[in-house]
């Protein structure tokens, strides 16, 4: 173990990188926690088996096999990669070379599965690339919403992958090909580089070059990558745990109430219901009324929020909204990248670049004047026309891998809507208006509800046919 001016260089590197995603992760956390509270604890160990299921899992992806395997060798090779990358900080911060090389054997079985993985990821990644860039394009990478950075985000996303597998392969070619010339032996199996030194020079110093290029090529790269992941939709590495752990326990379809109406319905119904006194601010003045549903992000729970952070865009909720395969404006995709847009918009952009996300047209109708400071993610992002689409199928829900949520969000801003602003469409206000008078959404009053049971029996006894 010896200490240089290359440690020290790298230490100024490693807490530049990781104070900055420290930096980004809080203000992505307060983004989040400006949603309505929701209390999301209790029952840890359903979590805990949910979380292990679909986020280290992954079953939610197995339902379409090619796209579940190609990501799932990019996963485990992540999560295998990051082995060696351990392997590096140490190396870098404290002097030593191969530092888990007292692992003996199991270094052995370490490095080769490495290798072999990191192989096999550039084979995915150019899979993926081809997938998202072929003509014609598969439909559920295509849509408004996808339209310039977001298509741009997935492929910067391929291209790192690439340029940090070169990085590795470089780094332990080099090394490899260095011990070779001075007739060591160098701890580790690499099945892949042993194939590639054919492909370097027979030079020391070069190899030595190349080895410490390949080398901070690799663990920068992964520096970067960790600080681009704010801007990206690929936070969904990090988000997709938490946000599984936070998912909906209650069955899928069931909607929540809206408090402040249940209290007023259990009056109605029980004249001795004693209705609880409002919350106050911490001074004992009265709080504003919480508004009914959502017209903006903060009117969302922070769970919704969490979602938003939490998406990939892959697309899997809007293919099989059947409202979107008929045509209609609604993709849930869109409703959860819009929200991610606006909170930023409205509070913490923790990007350290601020991309043009997908376009003003994309967002809004190209005929409509924005108030950019005063304007919500309902009708500044959402439009009412999109959210009266939903048939609250739950098919987008089922469809998410990380267990995102788009209906209830859908459903907090229709809430808005109707009881905020009495704009539901005709047909629903014509329902309303049913219930109201008749105790039913049918135009007949309660007397004349059994008609047809009357005329059924009429005819039966006419014709002598029971139905």
């Amino acid at each position: 173990m010896h200490f240089s001016i290359q440690n020290f260089l790298f230490l100024l590197v490693a807490v530049a990188g990781f104070g900055l995603f420290a930096w980004q992760a809080r203000k992505i956390r307060a983004n989040i926690l400006v949603g309505r509270d929701r209390d999301m604890s209790g029952n840890a160990s359903e979590r805990l088996n949910k979380t292990l299921l679909v986020a280290f899992g992954q079953s939610k992806m197995f339902k379409r096999l090619t796209p579940a395997f190609l990501h799932l060798i990019v996963y485990v090779g992540f999560l295998v990669i990051n082995v060696e990358v351990i392997e590096i900080m140490v190396d870098g911060l404290f002097g030593t070379h191969r530092f888990l090389q007292f692992l003996g054997p199991l270094y052995d079985v370490l490095m080769a599965t490495n290798e072999i993985l990191g192989a096999l990821v550039i084979v995915a990644v150019i899979a993926f690339w081809w997938r998202r860039n072929r003509k014609p394009p598969v439909r559920r990478f295509q849509g408004p919403e996808l339209r310039m950075w977001p298509k741009l985000d997935a492929n910067i996303i391929l291209y790192v992958e690439v340029v940090l597998m070169v990085a590795l392969f470089t780094m332990n070619t080099a090394d490899l090909k260095l011990h070779q010339l001075r007739n060591a032996d160098m701890p580790g199996t690499f099945p892949i580089s042993s194939l590639l030194t054919g492909l370097f020079p027979g030079n020391e110093t070069a190899l030595h070059v190349l080895e410490r290029v390949g080398w901070w090529a690799h663990i920068v790269g992964i520096l970067c990558f960790l600080n681009y992941l704010p801007s990206s939709k690929h936070f969904h590495i990090i988000m997709a745990f938490p946000n599984v752990w936070y998912s909906r326990l209650v069955p899928q379809g069931q909607f929540s109430n809206v408090e402040s109406i249940t209290h007023e319905v259990k009056a109605m119904m029980d004249p001795s219901y004693q209705v609880p006194a409002p919350a106050t601010a911490p001074d004992g003045s009265a709080l504003a009324p919480t508004p009914f549903g959502a017209k903006d992000v903060d009117d969302l729970a922070w769970t919704n929020l969490l979602n938003a952070y939490s998406c990939t865009e892959c697309g899997r909720c809007t293919s099989v909204c059947p409202a979107n395969i008929t045509g209609k404006l609604l993709s849930p995709r869109k409703i959860i990248m819009d929200t991610r847009d606006r909170v930023e918009e409205k509070y913490n952009s923790p990007l350290i670049f601020n991309p043009s996300l997908y376009g003003a047209e994309a967002k809004h109708d190209p005929q409509e004047t924005l108030d950019k400071e005063n304007h919500t993610l309902l009708r500044g992002y959402v439009t009412p026309e999109e959210l009266w689409a939903c048939t609250t199928c739950n098919a987008c829900v089922e469809a998410c891998p990380v267990n995102i949520n788009p209906l209830e969000s859908i459903i907090e801003m229709r809430r808005f809507l109707v009881l905020e602003e009495s704009a539901a469409p005709n047909s629903l206000n014509v329902m309303f208006s049913n219930i109201e008078n008749n105790g039913a959404p049918w135009a007949f009053s309660p007397s004349d509800r059994f008609n047809w049971a009357d005329d059924l029996y009429v005819a039966e006894k006419e014709t002598g046919v029971r139905s």
